[in-house]
């Protein structure tokens, strides 16, 4: 039987498959800072949460390196959980980026040297795809959480920006020591503010761009009737 969570933040979840990676998940987590990201914590990790071998192969094919892609996961999903449990209906967009990103730190704290370690694992070539992929899917997961409904270019703009953000923001985040993280949410009020600047202006310069390209655009011939 799997262990109960031993993060109350943690996200619950009724799918008994990312349930059981979970569980998976938290019985590794305090134990990488000893460990590391190696196969021989995923064994034990697996016998303390009840889960078999040949179950193991199913839920984690590629072994530590789909353990700690479910890391991501996991805190995507406890962030989701803890915005949607606030009302955002009252805050302004950028205060709602700025919740869920200190929601996903918040999740994430009891187990620092776990995430402190698994960025050290992304200088691993076989990691070298997966890492901007789930910091893009954290990004995407949170500007719709936050009401961004974009789909042109600005949509990729704006994943790209707070990608940025996430990854700065995590790192200053790693080595903060103040009470409840007061100075990575400062660190991270203040790189929001520099994105939306300069969000802003990428915006204004494509709406110039557009306008001074529009007169040399060449018009349709128009087809004889």
């Amino acid at each position: 039987m799997a262990k109960k969570k031993i993060n109350p933040s943690a996200p619950d979840t009724a799918d008994p498959v990312t349930a059981q990676r979970d569980a998976v998940l938290l019985a590794a987590l305090p134990d990488v800072a000893f460990d590391g990201w190696t196969p021989a914590l995923l064994t034990r990790a697996a016998d303390r949460a009840g889960v078999k071998p040949a179950e193991m192969a199913v839920l984690f094919p590629a072994g530590v390196h789909s353990l700690l892609a479910h890391l991501s996961d996991w805190a995507d999903r406890a962030m989701e959980a803890a915005l949607l449990a606030q009302p955002l209906e009252s805050l302004r967009v950028r205060d709602r980026v700025a919740a869920g990103v200190m929601a996903r730190l918040d999740a994430l704290s009891p187990y620092k040297p776990a995430v402190s370690a698994a960025l050290g694992r992304s200088l691993d070539p076989r990691l070298a795809a997966a890492v901007p992929r789930h910091v893009w899917r954290t990004a995407d997961r949170l500007w719709w959480l936050a009401g961004d409904t974009a789909t042109d270019w600005n949509h990729y703009s704006k994943r790209g920006l707070l990608s940025g953000v996430l990854i700065s923001t995590t790192l200053y985040w790693l080595a903060d020591t103040s009470a409840h993280h007061t100075d990575t949410r400062t660190f991270l009020d203040r790189r929001i503010d520099e994105v939306l600047t300069l969000g802003r202006s990428l915006g204004q310069a494509r709406s110039w761009l557009d306008r001074i390209r529009s007169p040399f655009t060449p018009r349709r011939r128009k087809t004889p009737a």
